[in-house]
C-alpha cells in the first residue's frame, strides 16, 4: 500500500514537471476597464515581497495604496504554508479540493484566459515540494504558463460582494445583541448570583467506558467506506446519594470531520456530573485519525454517503446502547433511551439536524452546486451531496427529543424546506467570526426556518469555527490551525457551553422547568465575558430576526453568500 501511494504520488509529480516549463509565468497581466491592459513583472513582485523594495514599474500600483495597505498585502504574501506536497496533492486531487482549485481558477487563469484549474494544481504541489515551501512568489515561479492573466473584473467584484457580506454580517450581529438586550429588558429581574452556577460541575462522580461498536449490516453494502467499525466512549454517571432516581437521559455527542471523541471531553464530563449519560461516538472516515491517513495519500477521501453513514452510527449506536441497558449490569435499567439528546459540532451538527428530522432538500442541492458560485466555504462541503441519489432517506430518529448544534453547516443540504421538518426544541450556536460555517447562511437564518416552538440562538462574538471545541492534547489537529484561526482564549466559551447545555437538556429533556430561567437573554447578559461576548434569543426573537434579514439583505436569498454572474 506504501510503494503504491507513494509511487501514485512521485507518478504525478513526474508528469506535472515534464510538462512544465524552466521558468513560470514571469508577469501577472490584466485588463482594467475601460483604461486598457496592465501587467506586473513578476521579479518586481518578489522583490518587493523579499526586500520590501518598490522598483519604478511596480510603483505605478504601489502609489495607489497607504502604507497600511501595502504591509498588509507584503506580509500575506511573503507567508510560508508548512504544508507537504502530499497533503496538498490529496487535497487537490479530492473532490472538494478540485472544486475549491476549480473556483480559484476561475480569477487566475492562464495567457490563453482560459480556467487555471490544471496549472494551479501543479503550481501548488511544485510549490510545495521545493525546498522553498508554499509562498505566493514560488506559486508563480512554478504556474506553467508564460503569465498569469487576472481575472480583475470578476475578482473585484466577487471581493466587493464579500466585503459587502461581512459588513452586512456585523450589522446583522450587531442588532441581534440589540435583539437579545431588549429581551432581556423586558424579563423579570433574576439574581442569577443566588442561583446554582452551571458553569461549576455538578454533583454526580463519573465513570468511563469505551465501547467497541461494529456494524454488520453496513460492511455488506457496496459503499466506497471502510467497515464500520468504531469506538464510543460512555460517562456514566456515578450518584453519590442513593435516593437518585432512575434512569438517566442519555446525550450522544457527534464530532465534526476531521475531529474524534476527544474533542468535546469538557462537554460530556461536564454533561454527566449533572447525571447524564453521555456516549460519544467516534465516527470512522471522518476522524482526525482517518483524516490524517487522507492527507499522507494512504487513504480514500470522504465520500458523499457519509451524509448517511454519520446518522447512522448515532442510531446504531442507541440500539446497541439499549441492549447494554437490558443485559449488561453496568448500565442495567439506568439508561432512558426514549429521551435522548444530541449534540453536534459542524458536520455533526448536520447529523444532528439529520436525526432531528431535517430531511435533504434535492432541489436546492441541484440548483447550488451547479455550478457552485458560493462564498461560503462551507457549500464545497455540502455539494457531496450531489453525488447522492435523490431519494428519501430514513435518518430521522423519534428517540431524539432535543439537540444542540454548534456551527453546523445546513444552508445547502436541508434548506429552509428540510430545516422547517426539525419539530424538536433546538438551540443554535453561532460565531460570530467563522469563516467556514458563516453565521448568518448556516445558523442565524436557518434558526428563523425552523418549526420548534422551543427554539434558542446563541450568538459568540469574536468566537471563530475552533472557539467550541477542545484544545485538549489527546484531541491533535489533523491539520494544525493557525492562531488567528482559533480566537481569542476559549475558557469562557467553553463556560458557556456547559452552562447552556446542562439548562437546555435539564428543562427540554429531564422536564425540569427550574432551569428554564437560565435559558433567557437575562442568563446570557450574566455569563457573558468580552471579547468573547454572549447573546442569547428563543423562539420569540426569530420574527424579528426573520424581518431584520430581510431588512439587511432584501431578499434572504443573498444569505447564500453567492457570488453574482
Amino acid at each position: 500500500m506504501l510503494k503504491k501511494t507513494v509511487g501514485y504520488f512521485l507518478g504525478i509529480i513526474s508528469s506535472i514537471a515534464i510538462t512544465t516549463p524552466a521558468l513560470g509565468a514571469d508577469r501577472i497581466e490584466f485588463n482594467y476597464s475601460p483604461f486598457g491592459e496592465f501587467d506586473i513583472a513578476t521579479k518586481d513582485l518578489e522583490l518587493f515581497i523579499n526586500e520590501g523594495k518598490i522598483s519604478k514599474d511596480f510603483a505605478f500600483y504601489a502609489n495607489r495604496a497607504n502604507p497600511e495597505q501595502l504591509a498588509q498585502m507584503r506580509e500575506f504574501l511573503r507567508t510560508k504554508f508548512q504544508v507537504s506536497p502530499i497533503l496538498v496533492s490529496q487535497f487537490t486531487y479530492s473532490p472538494i479540493g478540485e472544486a475549491m482549485v476549480q473556483r480559484l481558477g476561475q480569477f487566475l487563469q492562464t495567457s490563453s484566459k482560459q480556467n487555471g484549474f490544471y496549472a494551479l494544481r501543479s503550481a501548488l504541489i511544485l510549490s510545495a515540494a521545493s525546498p522553498e515551501g508554499l509562498t505566493f512568489v514560488n506559486i508563480l515561479k512554478r504556474y506553467p504558463s508564460p503569465s498569469i492573466h487576472l481575472n480583475l473584473s470578476e475578482t473585484l467584484q466577487t471581493m466587493g460582494q464579500l466585503s459587502e457580506l461581512l459588513q452586512k454580517r456585523d450589522l446583522v450581529v450587531s442588532q441581534i445583541q440589540g435583539i437579545a438586550n431588549q429581551q432581556a429588558a423586558n424579563l423579570l429581574p433574576v439574581d442569577f448570583a443566588e442561583k446554582p452556577d452551571l458553569r461549576k460541575s455538578g454533583e454526580f462522580n463519573i465513570e468511563k467506558f469505551t465501547l467497541t461498536l461494529h456494524d454488520h449490516s453496513r460492511d455488506q453494502q457496496s459503499r466506497p467506506v471502510l467497515e464500520r467499525k468504531y469506538d464510543v466512549d460512555v460517562y456514566l454517571p456515578q450518584p453519590k446519594l442513593a435516593t437518585t432516581s432512575l434512569p438517566y437521559s442519555v446525550i450522544v455527542i457527534s464530532h465534526g470531520l476531521a475531529e474524534d471523541r476527544n474533542s468535546f471531553v469538557y462537554i460530556a464530563q461536564h454533561l454527566a456530573s449533572y447525571g447524564f449519560v453521555v456516549a460519544v461516538p467516534e465516527h470512522p472516515v471522518t476522524d482526525s485519525k482517518q483524516f490524517q491517513q487522507f492527507l499522507a495519500g494512504f487513504a480514500k477521501p470522504p465520500q458523499a454517503t457519509e451524509l448517511i453513514d454519520r446518522p447512522l452510527d448515532v442510531k446504531y449506536l442507541l440500539d446497541e446502547l439499549q441492549h447494554l441497558s437490558e443485559t449488561d449490569s453496568r448500565f442495567k435499567n439506568k439508561l432512558n433511551l426514549q429521551q435522548v439528546g444530541l449534540i453536534g459540532h459542524s458536520l455533526g451538527g448536520y447529523t444532528s439536524l439529520a436525526l432531528a428530522g431535517g430531511t435533504f432538500d434535492f432541489e436546492k442541492i441541484r440548483k447550488v452546486c451547479n455550478p457552485n458560485r458560493s462564498l461560503n466555504l462551507s457549500i464545497f462541503l455540502q455539494c457531496r451531496a450531489n453525488d447522492l441519489k435523490p431519494s428519501n432517506y430514513h435518518i430521522k430518529d423519534d428517540r431524539i427529543k432535543a439537540i444542540m448544534v454548534m456551527n453546523p453547516l445546513n444552508s445547502t443540504l436541508l434548506g429552509e424546506k428540510g430545516m422547517s421538518q426539525i419539530q424538536v426544541p433546538v438551540m443554535m450556536v453561532a460565531g460570530s467570526q467563522d469563516i467556514f460555517t458563516p453565521a448568518v447562511p448556516e445558523q442565524i437564518r436557518p434558526f428563523t426556518e425552523l418549526s420548534s416552538k422551543d427554539k434558542y440562538l446563541a450568538l459568540i462574538e469574536n468566537a471563530t469555527h475552533f472557539s467550541v471545541e477542545s484544545d485538549s492534547p489527546f484531541s491533535p489537529k489533523a491539520i494544525p490551525v493557525p492562531q488567528g484561526l482559533l480566537g481569542p482564549d476559549r475558557k469562557s466559551v467553553y463556560s458557556y457551553m456547559n452552562a447552556l447545555s446542562v439548562a437546555f437538556f435539564k428543562t427540554h429533556l429531564d422536564n425540569q422547568q427550574e432551569y428554564r430561567p437560565y435559558l433567557t437573554a437575562s442568563y446570557g447578559q450574566f455569563i457573558s465575558q468580552a471579547p468573547l461576548n454572549l447573546s442569547l434569543v428563543n423562539s420569540a426573537s426569530g420574527e424579528v430576526i426573520y424581518q431584520l434579514l430581510n431588512r439587511v439583505y432584501s431578499n434572504l436569498a443573498s444569505t447564500q453568500f453567492t457570488a453574482k454572474k
